[in-house]
């Protein structure tokens, strides 16, 4: 609101709660910029405190109101329904003066609860399409990691990999609609919007337009339907609050039942080791019936695995993935 943030919580059995902060628009804007400018830009060892105290700020209008009832409820997997500029910030990387969001709970964003068809990932051997670029292509720089991260998903789960001159718009076409696979992991140079104008793929040869994608992902041209679309090396269109609905709306029309993309262009070195532990933790969850983790959980223990390596600490390199859909 231009003169307040209010939040309304839903906890399990509980009527829903709702608890207002006066503020302006203006000030919630701008420490909102502050902490995307400060984790999107990292200087490490000068920024990371220009980070922590926006990014407090913003914890203790969301989170600490209803901090005590969270933990008493036992509830693993925190669910945002976001609005306006505080979209463009991973809520797993909101700081309460110790820790982050992302190590005490799941997380995952949803465009509007209704539209979540909230079913867990289907069980049995894990079958992933990766494709990727590595070479510099059509004016876009080039990614030297993909090839590591291919083939570092490759290592725990079964992939079917097109790379570089292979990840043609023509193959990538023939092999989503031919093939059954539930698992899409696309590393390549992409921007989402909310202009469908503006939001693309690269392949090799081409881009692949919100449409194009949209038309691809439908489970009525394929085998069967899209678990999970993981988007890495792409990122929401800087400034524009609604890039991660324009993210969303493409898979949700298309029947994915869930997206990971980042907000921000990330290091291959660390987008690499948080995509292999990621897979890792499905692969492991599939191995062991009856000890499954969700999607939304594989995520945040990939992200603390980033998180506890001294490189990669700052929250620049592991809270830049969202999963934003189903998060079972």
């Amino acid at each position: 609101m231009s003169d307040r943030l209010e939040v309304t919580v839903a906890l399990p059995g509980q009527p829903l709660r709702r608890y207002t902060t006066l503020l302006s628009q203006e000030e919630i804007e701008a420490t909102v910029l502050q902490a995307r400018n400060s984790i999107t830009f990292p200087r490490l060892r000068i920024s990371l405190r220009n980070f922590l105290v926006p990014s407090q700020k913003i914890y203790n209008w969301l989170i600490r109101p209803m901090e005590t009832e969270l933990a008493d409820s036992g509830v693993q997997t925190l669910v945002f329904v976001l609005d306006g500029a505080i979209r463009n910030i991973p809520m797993s990387s909101l700081y309460d003066g110790e820790k982050y969001l992302v190590q005490k709970y799941s997380i995952a964003v949803a465009p509007g609860l209704q539209l979540i068809d909230a079913k867990p990932l289907q069980r049995g051997k894990i079958r992933v399409l990766t494709a990727g670029l590595s070479e510099a292509r059509q004016g876009f720089s080039s990614l030297p990691g993909v090839k590591f991260e291919l083939d570092s998903i490759g290592s725990e789960v079964f992939t079917e990999k097109l790379l570089d001159r292979s990840f043609t718009a023509s193959n990538f076409k023939t092999k989503v609609q031919s093939s059954s696979f539930p698992i899409i992991h696309l590393a390549t140079h992409g921007q989402f919007s909310s202009q469908a104008n503006d939001t693309f793929i690269l392949t090799w040869d081409d881009r692949i337009n919100a449409k194009d994608l949209d038309s691809l992902l439908r489970a009525d041209t394929r085998i069967g339907p899209v678990e999970l679309l993981v988007l890495s090396a792409c990122q929401t269109a800087a400034g524009d609050n609604r890039a991660t609905l324009g993210l969303t709306g493409v898979a949700v029309r298309a029947g994915a039942r869930s997206t990971v993309a980042s907000l921000w262009s990330v290091s291959d070195e660390a987008t690499a080791l948080l995509m292999t532990r990621f897979y890792e933790e499905l692969a492991h969850s599939q191995a062991n019936q009856g000890n499954e983790v969700t999607k939304a959980e594989a995520l945040r223990r990939a992200e603390q695995a980033v998180l506890q390596d001294e490189r990669f600490s700052h929250p620049y390199f592991w809270s830049a993935f969202v999963l934003v859909g189903n998060w079972l």
